[in-house]
């Protein structure tokens, strides 16, 4: 079946639909990682967003109930070079057409992913449609033009929680779980560090919060604009000073705001599996992975009380920051990722140890 990708500026790329059928729209941005697409789809920091692969062949090991980290796809659509037919891997349980005809995901590949990663990277990441219905490109231009984008857009309640729910049963330190799209991984590692983790919705006030009894706050990741969830940044503020908070992505970007710090959209992001970080306390960089279309800005943020810990080292980026008087510290990277494969880790044991000295 026929397939077009047309961008708002009239960039078409034609292709073929490898997934479900119709039309989505959303901001294309592109994913450098050649591995890990079951964990990209399922990835909620991505609602709103089309995920072009820029490794040609992608599916080639299927897909599995296992690698996901969340409870479904949140991609809009899906770009790749090449889907592969045959899937090969023990753990296979079905292939990533399947998959994404399942959760109603459109698909295309056939495209010059080369040229569509290039011209992002040239003109910034931008408005777009994938249709397998309307083939008329005027039309899906005007489509792309008029589709919402990501500024000042509310995309967490798309991806929250609905209702306060225990993750696990046990574990000496209990960890209240802001959830703006909370990866499964970042969870899963709160648990091996002995957490007992409680999920809230990123509609809950500090009030609720803190009746919970928490020993620790994780400000997850999420999608979309920072600025557009006015709501969060404020039961952040009521948060500080009063409990240890640890931030990733999202987090760290909500975190930036509620110390007063500013943030701005980058030109094209940061998405993929090999973005080298500078720790700045111990000199080591980092291969980390990312996923954010925001940044804060490291200007604005005041130096007598925030310290910058961690830097991107392809365009000197913040990426991580550390308060000097109070128990807060957050990444604009994923910790719980592994490409390093454990680079980051460290992260999890520096809250652990947060909360234990808040505690003594």
């Amino acid at each position: 079946m026929k397939a077009l990708l047309v961008l708002e500026d009239g960039t078409v790329f034609k292709g073929s639909s490898f997934g479900a059928a119709g039309e989505r729209a959303g901001e294309v941005v592109f994913n450098t990682s050649m591995a890990g697409y079951q964990e990209i789809l399922t990835d909620p920091s991505y609602k709103g967003q089309i995920v072009t692969m820029t490794y040609p062949l992608i599916g080639n090991y299927g897909v599995n109930s296992e690698d996901v980290e969340s409870a479904k796809p949140y991609v809009e659509a899906f770009v790749v070079r090449e889907c592969s037919r045959l899937a090969s891997s023990w753990r296979c349980e079905k292939s990533l057409g399947e998959y994404l005809k399942e959760n109603n995901i459109v698909g295309i590949e056939g495209i010059d992913t080369r040229a569509l990663t290039r011209h992002i990277r040239l003109a910034g990441a931008m408005k777009a449609v994938i249709s397998t219905e309307d083939l008329d490109e005027k039309n899906l231009t005007a489509k792309a033009k008029a589709s919402p984008g990501l500024i000042g857009r509310d995309l967490v309640q798309g991806v929250t929680f609905e209702k306060i729910h225990q993750w696990n049963d046990k574990g000496k330190y209990n960890v209240v779980v802001v959830d703006t799209g909370v990866k499964y991984n970042i969870l899963r590692q709160l648990a091996l560090h002995d957490c007992k983790v409680t999920i809230v919705p990123a509609m809950t006030g500090a009030e609720q919060i803190f009746a919970l009894g928490p020993d620790g706050i994780l400000l997850s990741n999420g999608p979309g604009d920072p600025e557009g969830v006015p709501y969060v940044v404020e039961t952040v503020k009521e948060l500080l000073g009063k409990i240890p908070i640890f931030g990733i992505c999202f987090g760290h970007q909500m975190l930036g705001l509620a110390l007063g710090g500013k943030t701005f959209k980058l030109k094209f992001g940061h998405h993929g599996g090999n973005h080298p970080v500078k720790d700045l306390k111990t000199g080591k960089v980092h291969i980390t992975v990312q996923n954010h279309g925001f940044c804060v800005d490291i200007d604005s943020l005041n130096k007598e009380d925030i310290e910058i810990t961690h830097i991107n080292l392809n365009d000197n980026t913040l990426e991580g920051i550390r308060h000097k008087k109070l128990p807060i510290f957050s990444v604009q990277f994923h910790p719980e990722a592994s490409p390093g494969p454990h680079d980051a880790r460290y992260l999890f044991t520096e809250f652990i140890k947060m909360m234990e000295q808040d505690c003594a």
